[in-house]
C-alpha cells in the first residue's frame, strides 16, 4: 500500500500553500495498492515534534471509514468519510504552523478489516483504540516544514 503526494517528495518539504503561512489548504494525495480485503482507510496527520517534551503528538487532520477504493483526495479537499477532531478542537484539515524549527508531518494511511463503528468528531485516541486487530497494512508519507 502506498501513500504519496504530487506536491512533495517523501521526507521533503511541503510547500508554504499548504500551511499556516500559505493558503492552509490540503495537499493532494494518492493512495495505492489497497488491499482488496480492506473494508475501510483511516488517514491521520500529524506532528509527533510538536509537544516533543510532554512526549504529546499534535493532530492535524483525522479522516476515519475512508471508502477502500477511494484513490485520491484532490488538493483543498476532504477525503469521503468520517471526520475525526484535532487537536485544533475541529474537524477538517489544520496545516502545519510550526513556532519553533522545522518539524515532520506524518501523514498515516491504515487499510482496515472493518468499518468504525465511531461518530464524527471522535479523538484519535479513540479511533486508534478502535482501530486496534483491524489494520491490514498501513503506509506512511512525511512531510517536513519550517517557518521562515
Amino acid at each position: 500500500m502506498k501513500l504519496t503526494s504530487s506536491s512533495f517528495e517523501n521526507n521533503d518539504k511541503i510547500p508554504s500553500k499548504y500551511t499556516c503561512d500559505g493558503e492552509n489548504i490540503s495537499p493532494p494525495l494518492n493512495f495505492s495498492d489497497i488491499p482488496p480485503e480492506a473494508k475501510s482507510l483511516v488517514l491521520i496527520m500529524d506532528d509527533p515534534d510538536a509537544m516533543k517534551p510532554a512526549g504529546k503528538v499534535w493532530d492535524h487532520w483525522i479522516v476515519f471509514n475512508i471508502p477502500p477504493e477511494t484513490e485520491e483526495v484532490s488538493e483543498g479537499n476532504e477525503p469521503q468519510g468520517t471526520q475525526g477532531t484535532t487537536s485544533f478542537g475541529s474537524t477538517g484539515y489544520g496545516g502545519p504552523c510550526p513556532p519553533d524549527a522545522e518539524h515532520g508531518y506524518i501523514f498515516k494511511l491504515y487499510a482496515l478489516d472493518s468499518e468504525l463503528e465511531l461518530s464524527e468528531g471522535e479523538r484519535k485516541a479513540d479511533i486508534e483504540t478502535a482501530m486496534t486487530g483491524h489494520i491490514i497494512k498501513e503506509s506512511k508519507l512525511i512531510g517536513r516544514y519550517e517557518r521562515k
